[in-house]
């Protein structure tokens, strides 16, 4: 049986990923070597990351998905602001905010709770909602770090678009040597 590497997210409208893409690239270039930067294809809001699924997993996802969904309204998502998990002065994470409703956070529940009855285990840390769009290198000295923390702080990001989240999309991860390639499985209409 061929497994699948899935997760369940909102995809970002390509105006914001562009707008995203203008506003970091000056941090992009000064961060050298030290960080793996996401392709701006990759940029999306996960919800659920499932691991490792097989086709028959991948078919119940989508009906749970179509049925919590449909019982979702759509809502609205702020990109603005830039930070790092865990601090700016260890960063591991580089992200992009996101200024949401409580709507997501119940939609997030939602998918988690869909998820464990098919037997996934639950995610070990709080949802917190953003974009990410780096990974630092295991590997950055602590000169990199150095830089790449006054790079950040001196990267000043606002409002960057509002969009109306419609969709949530079950993804297929292919991880390859240039990077993860992202493939749209399935998507459920938010909408009641």
């Amino acid at each position: 049986m061929n497994l699948l590497r899935a997760f369940i997210a909102i995809d970002i409208p390509s105006e914001i990923k562009k707008a995203i893409a203008a506003q970091t690239a000056s941090l992009q270039a000064q961060s050298g070597r030290a960080v793996r930067w996401v392709a701006i294809e990759n940029f999306h809001l996960t919800l659920k990351f499932l691991g490792e699924v097989s086709p028959a997993n991948i078919d119940l996802f989508s009906q749970a998905l179509q049925l919590e969904c449909s019982q979702a309204a759509p809502f609205e998502i702020t990109v603005s602001a830039l930070g790092c998990f865990p601090t700016a002065h260890r960063p591991r994470v580089i992200w992009i905010g996101l200024q949401v409703p409580a709507e997501l956070n119940k939609l997030q529940q939602i998918i988690e709770a869909a998820a464990a009855r098919l037997g996934f285990a639950p995610e070990d840390k709080p949802f917190s909602p953003h974009l990410t769009i780096g990974r630092v290198r295991e590997q950055a000295s602590s000169n990199d770090l150095k830089l790449l923390d006054a790079s950040i702080k001196a990267t000043s990001i606002g409002t960057l678009g509002t969009f109306t989240a419609r969709e949530v999309v079950l993804f297929k991860s292919d991880l390859q040597p240039a990077g993860p390639v992202y493939s749209h499985l399935f998507g459920a209409k938010l909408g009641k």
